[in-house]
């Protein structure tokens, strides 16, 4: 399972990319895993704001759906429309093209609270046991 050193992630599985003053927003690996096979992505509206915590976009797979929540609080700038066509790109590029949105953090001292890769590989394995 991969774990890029150079994201931020929550414990609800997303992840986050610092991109300048902006933010990219997906799921990780260990997300798409479980989920299964991604068959259809609600992704939120540009100029939405959102808040860190609550739910942002929905995932549905053949298992059920998902809500995606907000990594930080913040405006949504831009939506990844090739989930609309192609949902699955959240499963075979959960860290490159399946990235769900893209927004400009509100405030941005909430990304220190995200956790770094190790305390994200330790979550998860608190959670197996």
């Amino acid at each position: 399972m991969k774990i890029p050193k150079e994201l931020r992630y929550t414990k609800t599985h997303e992840w986050v990319r610092k991109q300048g003053s902006a933010a990219v927003v997906g799921i990780t690996d260990y997300a798409q895993h479980e989920i299964s096979d991604v068959v259809f992505v609600e992704l939120p509206k540009v100029g939405a704001e959102v808040t860190q915590g609550r739910g942002v976009c929905v995932v549905e797979s053949v298992k059920a759906a998902f809500d995606i929540y907000a990594p930080l609080s913040g405006t949504i700038k831009s939506i990844n429309t090739a989930l609309e066509s192609d949902p699955s790109l959240a499963n075979r590029e959960p860290y490159g093209n399946g990235w769900f949105f893209e927004f400009s953090p509100a405030n941005p001292s909430e990304f220190e609270s995200l956790l770094t890769a190790e305390q994200y590989e330790e979550f998860l394995k608190q959670a197996a046991h």
